[in-house]
């Protein structure tokens, strides 16, 4: 009983970030351009974690969140978000590059 109950909270720790982050990229309104898994206007958050993975580019993209971008992944520019807090920025970095 109490391996089972340590289980299920340590899965919902673990998983709560996760869910956590996607809210704020809802909240920010990230996901009228992003999904996770497809294209939308940008690219899908599993295609910019799989382009990134394992190099160091959480300032880049913290400033790219920021400061919006262009031609990275086409014609149509990010713009700037300068309602994102960097923490915020900060936090939706996180969560997207742990995507798999």
């Amino acid at each position: 009983m109490k391996r089972t109950l340590f289980a299920l909270l340590a899965t919902v720790f673990v998983a709560a970030p996760a869910v956590a982050d996607q809210a704020l990229a809802q909240k920010k309104n990230c996901m009228a351009c992003h999904a996770i898994e497809k294209r939308v206007v940008g690219p899908s958050y599993k295609d910019v974690a799989k382009k990134y993975a394992g190099q160091n580019v959480e300032a880049k993209l913290i400033s790219k969140i920021k400061q919006g971008g262009s031609g990275v992944w086409g014609a149509i520019p990010m713009p700037a978000n300068p309602q994102v807090s960097d923490a915020e920025a900060k936090q939706l970095v996180a969560w997207v590059l742990s995507l798999k």
